[in-house]
């Protein structure tokens, strides 16, 4: 009896001993990436990198013991040459390896669903864009990322930089989480004057300043002085604890800029039930100033001239659905005039403006979030194609409009162009474009004995407008000619999106592209007419 107690506890012990070494595994770095399986049927469980002692990296994974789902990486090429020990509360990490590849490499960009005129990043999931600034020639899109898998989870500030706003190139993750949280969204800005200190005369800080999302959010800074390649946090984190203020966990999404007319830093934070201001001289001490109700996440605040009159400017706030108001700010103090409207809707939310583009050019350009998914691939969401915003003068007064920036015409090719066609006709020129799903069309549909009509494409209507109840995709749209029987249409029709641009920008509706059945492009509608169309196949971002 006792030779066999000795016997179960040899068993137990070397039981043991095996579960304690599938938990983690030591590995030298002499490749750049860690290819790590996914698998959706198992749940998440912690996994942290720890080198020469300290954790480097730790978030929730869903680690497969089997066959995988998809494939995620890691870059470790600042690692290489060094011991990192991978620790994971399950099963499956000897199937983790080492590669000069990332699993999947050579196909990326090249899958059949991604989209190819949409930036995506190359796996995981993607939400709000964030820290849109220019600086050097260079547009940055930062990102709400989670690198481990195509859900939410693990947010990271991805990373992606473009000369052109239209070719992207995908940088690794800018911020991780820490001892604050996730890093959820905010903003970036480049402080010319070094009033933070991070920086020096010939070398601009790029600042970054974000929501740490743990127990509570807090606001926290972090710099770059390599053009957002690698970041520093401010030891001295948070920046801002507002939430005895407000006795509220909701306090997030900073959007900063330099107003000139006081020389210092504003802030606009979403907390509660709307947007605060705040100000500093320094990004790292700030003064609440006031706050205005009747908003939700992601604060946008800006100032553009009215018909492009700059004796005439007034200031746009908006929140992450894209409702706004028209208003005036003096720099402590935004004073609604006008609104709520909405200018934008369908599949989009959170979007951002970039800071800091040159006076020279002068626009407000804008990215979204493109809330779609991408069937077959191991990525979810995309941003959506840059946008210019302005202000115009209309039948019910000043509104935001939103048009593609005229960058996009580059990646046009050759199509066709005709006008005054039935709809017969119209459709008859568009089935040489059946099986192209990256496409711009624009068009005037006219309506004469109709009180509703379309272009669908694949069996899934990508434009209905409802004239009887003053409808597009079923959002209320009045045109500015109240008897109008006509509608200008700039679609953009890419994988997994679409983009749909009415009357030279008064409304934008974002569309999900679904697949309902093998039809090409098809105008639809009694008896209407097609006054113009022009049709242009468009060359894919990723070439």
């Amino acid at each position: 009896m006792k030779e066999k107690l000795i016997k179960v506890l040899i068993c137990l012990s070397v039981f043991t001993s095996l579960v304690t070494q599938a938990k983690n595994i030591t590995l030298r770095i002499n490749k750049r990436f860690l290819n790590l399986p996914v698998s959706h049927q198992t749940d998440r469980k912690k996994m942290s990198f720890i080198i020469e002692g300290k954790t480097e990296r730790s978030f929730l994974f869903r680690l497969a013991s089997g066959v995988p789902d998809y494939w995620v990486f890691c870059d470790m090429q600042s690692y290489i040459g060094k011991n990192i020990t991978i620790s994971y509360d399950g099963d499956g990490l000897q199937q983790i390896y080492q590669d000069d590849k990332f699993a999947g490499q050579d196909s990326v960009y090249k899958e059949k669903n991604r989209p190819m005129l949409h930036y995506t990043q190359r796996r995981g999931w993607c939400n709000d864009p964030n820290g849109l600034v220019w600086y050097d020639g260079e547009f940055h899109l930062f990102y709400q990322h989670n690198p481990y898998e195509k859900e939410w989870e693990n947010m990271h500030w991805g990373h992606a930089v473009s000369n052109d706003l239209l070719h992207w190139k995908e940088l690794n993750e800018a911020i991780y989480p820490d001892q604050n949280g996730a890093a959820f969204s905010g903003s970036a800005v480049i402080d010319y004057n070094n009033t933070s200190g991070f920086g020096t005369k010939d070398n601009h800080a790029m600042i970054a300043i974000y929501t740490g999302a743990g127990k509570k959010q807090v606001q926290c800074l972090a710099y770059s002085l390599d053009k957002g390649r690698t970041w520093t946090k401010y030891k001295d984190n948070p920046i801002i604890d507002s939430g005895l203020k407000w006795n509220t966990v909701d306090t997030r999404d900073p959007k900063v800029f330099w107003y000139n007319n006081n020389n210092e830093w504003v802030m606009v934070l979403n907390e509660r039930d709307g947007h605060s201001i705040y100000t500093s001289h320094n990004l790292k001490d700030w003064t609440y100033e006031s706050h205005i109700t009747g908003f939700w996440e992601c604060p946008e605040l800006f100032e553009l001239p009215v018909d492009g009159d700059s004796n005439n400017k007034k200031w746009v706030m908006y929140g992450a659905s894209g409702t706004y108001m028209i208003g005036s700010f003096n720099g402590k103090k935004f004073t609604p005039e006008a609104g709520k409207y909405y200018f934008s809707g369908g599949n989009v939310y959170a979007a951002q403006t970039f800071n800091n583009i040159p006076m020279t050019d002068g626009r407000r350009i804008q990215i979204g979030w493109g809330r779609v998914n991408h069937s077959g691939l191991p990525i979810n969401g995309c941003q959506t194609l840059p946008s210019e915003l302005s202000l115009r003068t209309t039948k019910d007064g000043i509104r935001l409009f939103c048009n593609p920036i005229r960058e996009l015409e580059q990646l046009e090719l050759s199509g066709i162009e005709a006008s005054n066609l039935t709809i017969d006709q119209a459709n008859e020129l568009l089935k040489a474009y059946s099986d192209n799903d990256v496409l711009r069309l624009r068009f005037i549909i006219s309506l004469s004995h109709a009180t509703s009509a379309g272009l669908s494409y694949k069996g899934q209507n990508l434009l209905d407008y409802d004239m009887n109840g003053n409808r597009v995709n079923g959002t209320f749209y009045s045109p500015e000619k109240m008897t109008s029987m006509e509608l200008s249409v700039d679609m953009i029709v890419d994988r997994s999106i679409a983009e749909v641009f009415v009357d030279n920008g008064a409304y934008v509706h974002y569309v999900e592209r679904k697949k309902n059945n093998d039809n090409g492009y098809l105008f639809w509608g009694n008896n209407i007419k097609i006054k113009s169309l022009k049709v242009n196949p468009m060359k894919s971002i990723w070439e």
